[in-house]
């Protein structure tokens, strides 16, 4: 117990806790969180806060934005970007749909989000940190041990998703990005 406790706090502050499956580290603020709202996200081009629904920015770019709007907090402006998105059954999509419901109190929407951002992509680790998290704050620790052993299984070890849940099972908090 005390090497693995120990490791957590090796490894803790060597990652950056974020919010999207893309990397490990957090979205650094930019000014789609500082300048944008109602969703809309910051154009470089035009260098001006334009509509997530009526602009020409890629799907890639919309996924940054919301991650950086659901690490900041702003599960509101995270959402109207989500709508705006091309492709719905996208995990990533899903997930960030789960996640922001959740945040937002609404547990049983955010777990069904996971649940079809798992259906789609089994190994989608981020989907199952966050469904475990979620689980670890209902008092099934069970079924959070569960998605620990399936990020696991799927090459998640040592990734932030896996980490961020052992943490949570262990000390009972969760993150709130």
């Amino acid at each position: 117990m005390f090497r693995e406790t120990l490791a957590i706090a090796l490894i803790l502050p060597a990652l950056s806790f974020a919010a999207g499956g893309g990397g490990s580290s957090a979205p650094k603020p930019s000014e789609t969180t500082k300048s944008c709202v109602d969703g809309k996200v910051w154009d470089r081009n035009s260098k001006s806060c334009v509509s997530a629904s009526n602009s020409a920015l890629d799907d890639d770019t919309l996924y940054g934005a919301v991650r950086e709007f659901a690490y900041a907090g702003q599960y509101d402006n995270a959402q109207a970007v989500l709508a705006a998105m091309s492709d719905q059954h996208d995990d990533r999509v899903l997930t960030y749909w789960g996640f922001t419901h959740r945040k937002k109190g609404d547990f049983e929407t955010g777990m069904a989000f996971y649940r079809k951002a798992i259906a789609q992509n089994p190994d989608n680790i981020l989907a199952r940190s966050y469904m475990g998290q979620a689980l670890v704050e209902q008092g099934d620790l069970v079924g959070a041990r569960r998605q620990l052993k399936s990020i696991q299984a799927s090459g998640g070890v040592g990734s932030w998703a896996e980490t961020s849940l052992h943490q949570a099972i262990s000390t009972g908090a969760t993150y709130s990005y």
